[in-house]
């Protein structure tokens, strides 16, 4: 056998093999997902997220494709970070919703701001209650039979301590470990068993929740940001520190389907602040 020729073609193959994955990889928009991780996404593609992704897959004439991944940690190394068995390309290339600056990924401009709310379950003896900080100010009788969920983490638990109410939590994982049901999941069914009567709750959660009860209707007061504590955040999309072409066709995405992406997160009810101007880079930093 010609040495040279087999050398010859199997550079050949190899090379038809390269573009043959990287044309799929450029007509596959990849996106890494929680598969029970509603409103944000889910696996029959219900979530807000997953609806965002279909409409930037579509825009791009590229076909949808997710790995799917409960959304704990390790997550970022396991979907985005990882490559495929084969050794070519990564698992997935873009999560839809990481807090801007996060920094286990590059993050492109934001498409949400929302804060934390209180959500309070209706006819429980807390409908007089419009701001937060009127549950400190309960007289003590009173304030012992709060019950408001405490997460292991959270701005909401940080508050519930400044405030001296720490003893009426009732504590929760931020992270429940339950393939079949997320967090928000959890707080709703224990809201409408009477476990808990209220929750500082991420304002897409907060809006799950209502959306899932027939039977209870809820108090909603956005929570607000103070010097010590803040509440609300800006949502944009990851991509891998080193994919900076990826992350700007993204920004490029971002800034021309503001409207439709908006109108996206408006059918599910979510609280949408405006977004704030993100200083340059460097402030950042």
């Amino acid at each position: 056998m010609n040495s040279k020729l087999t050398t010859s073609k199997l550079l050949l193959i190899t090379s038809l093999s390269s573009v043959s994955l990287q044309s799929q990889a450029e007509d596959t928009f990849k996106v890494c997902a929680d598969p029970v991780n509603p409103p944000y996404s889910t696996k029959d593609q219900k979530g807000y997220e997953n609806k965002i992704a279909s409409l930037l897959a579509e825009q791009l004439g590229q076909k949808l494709e997710y790995t799917w991944l409960p959304d704990r940690i390790g997550f970022i190394r396991n979907t985005l970070k990882a490559e495929n068995d084969n050794g070519q390309g990564y698992k997935c290339d873009v999560v839809i919703g990481v807090p801007v600056g996060s920094e286990l990924t590059d993050t492109t401009k934001p498409y949400l701001h929302s804060s934390y709310v209180l959500l309070i379950a209706k006819g429980r003896g807390w409908d007089d209650i419009k701001d937060a900080n009127q549950l400190n100010q309960l007289e003590p009788q009173r304030q012992e039979k709060l019950k408001i969920a405490m997460f292991d983490r959270g701005p909401g638990t940080e508050w519930l301590q400044q405030n001296g109410l720490l003893e009426q939590g009732v504590p929760y994982q931020s992270m429940t470990g339950d393939s079949e049901h997320n967090t928000a999941m959890q707080i709703g069914n224990d809201l409408r068993n009477g476990k808990i009567d209220m929750v500082i709750l991420w304002g897409p959660m907060a809006a799950y929740v209502q959306s899932q009860d027939q039977k209870i209707s809820y108090l909603a007061i956005p929570m607000q940001s103070t010097a010590s504590i803040k509440f609300d955040y800006s949502i944009a999309m990851g991509v891998r520190q080193s994919d900076g072409k990826r992350k700007q066709l993204l920004n490029d995405l971002i800034e021309k389907n503001r409207e439709k992406i908006a109108s996206i997160i408006a059918d599910y009810h979510i609280l949408q602040l405006p977004i704030p101007a993100q200083p340059p880079k460097a402030e950042q930093d």
